[in-house]
């Protein structure tokens, strides 16, 4: 008797259309020979192997590797099909693809393709790495395992950034007091933990006339940053770095001087969540990027002792957290008065959940001679 699994296979609608269509003449032999669940299946199509296989389109294609993901328990699996079958035929999203393109038949090059691919899919790697490449706000960043892979909410923190140089330059303007101004005096941003670059390569593009210092623990996510930049011919303003902010050593972060802003996504999750997280994320990328120690803030703290040594009178922190975070951190503030920080706004994720903070440094007070 065949497995539950497999009946669900057998008997889905994309699969007797599929059937009807072609068969690959053992093209997914690699696949079922790894996924004994599904070797009935291999059999049957091996039956009905024949010369209609170059009638296959992107459209039966996708469709039939989203029952096979969804049979074997895979998340996103109409998602992961259509993103790989979309990227072997040259386009970001299967919406992209044109109607000709959908109903085109596909080479056996390119059906060999999408199965080399979703043999991947199935052994739980993230679809970012199957696919070698994601998009970020307006960037392509080549991703590689295991360096973190940058979430949607992410984009939001870097928008946040964006919108407050906007508003100072705006302000410089109505003030006259060019001496405000990231056009001539040029933005420096320290990112904390780099991962891809994703952050910093947007902040680049975003804002023309600014630098950024890119730091990681991360040897791997050091080297795929430098990669990213240099593909996207901004290697010439950011300065990458191989650092653990968790060291006594900070001076080497001022290549340019104190910093006017600094931004992380830091490792925030609570040590006790780690083992909930998808088994993608726990599989294939590096744990030491998500788990932020007991209670999450532990790159946290030391992003805030860090601040007050290198970053400028009146700069700015941004921090991608945790939602129980902006209260903890309002708190640890208070009780670390020597810290010239303070938390000057919160900001929703469009979950609408507690993600992101914006801290400030107090300008330091000089006093008068009577």
């Amino acid at each position: 008797m065949l497995p539950s699994c497999t009946m669900k296979v057998l008997n889905s609608s994309s699969y007797r259309k599929l059937l009807s269509f072609f068969s690959y003449c053992g093209h997914f032999g690699m696949i079922f020979t790894r996924s004994s669940a599904l070797n009935p299946c291999h059999r049957l199509l091996r039956q009905y192997s024949c010369h209609k296989a170059r009638l296959v389109t992107a459209a039966d294609l996708a469709s039939y590797w989203q029952d096979v993901f969804e049979t074997n328990g895979i998340t996103e699996a109409r998602a992961s099909s259509e993103y790989i079958v979309s990227h072997v035929l040259g386009a970001k999203t299967f919406q992209s693809l044109s109607a000709g393109s959908l109903s085109a038949p596909l080479s056996i090059r390119q059906q060999e393709q999408v199965e080399h691919l979703c043999v991947k899919r199935l052994e739980r790697m993230p679809v970012q790495y199957v696919l070698g490449e994601w998009d970020f706000h307006d960037l392509t960043l080549k991703m590689k395992p295991p360096v973190f892979i940058p979430r949607p909410e992410t984009e939001e923190l870097v928008s946040l950034v964006v919108d407050e140089e906007c508003r100072k330059r705006l302000l410089s303007a109505i003030c006259k007091e060019p001496r405000l101004s990231p056009e001539t005096s040029g933005l420096v941003i320290l990112e904390i933990g780099c991962g891809s670059g994703a952050i910093a390569l947007s902040l680049l593009k975003k804002l023309p006339h600014s630098k950024v210092i890119a730091v990681d623990k991360s040897e791997a996510a050091v080297n795929l940053t430098k990669e990213n930049a240099e593909s996207l011919n901004l290697q010439d303003r950011v300065h990458v770095l191989h650092h653990d902010v968790s060291s006594s050593s900070w001076k080497y972060l001022l290549p340019w001087g104190l910093v006017d802003t600094i931004i992380s996504n830091p490792p925030y999750v609570f040590h006790e969540d780690m083992s909930h997280l998808a088994a993608e994320i726990l599989s294939y990328e590096d744990l030491d990027a998500l788990d932020g120690g007991t209670d999450g803030m532990c790159v946290i703290r030391e992003i805030l002792q860090l601040a007050s040594y290198i970053l400028k009178d009146c700069g700015s922190i941004f921090l991608e957290v945790d939602p129980r975070h902006p209260e903890m951190v309002k708190n640890w503030l208070r009780s670390h008065p020597d810290l010239p920080l303070v938390v000057c706004a919160t900001h929703k994720d469009f979950c609408g959940k507690l993600r992101f903070l914006h801290i400030q440094k107090r300008r330091h007070k000089t006093h008068r001679r009577s």
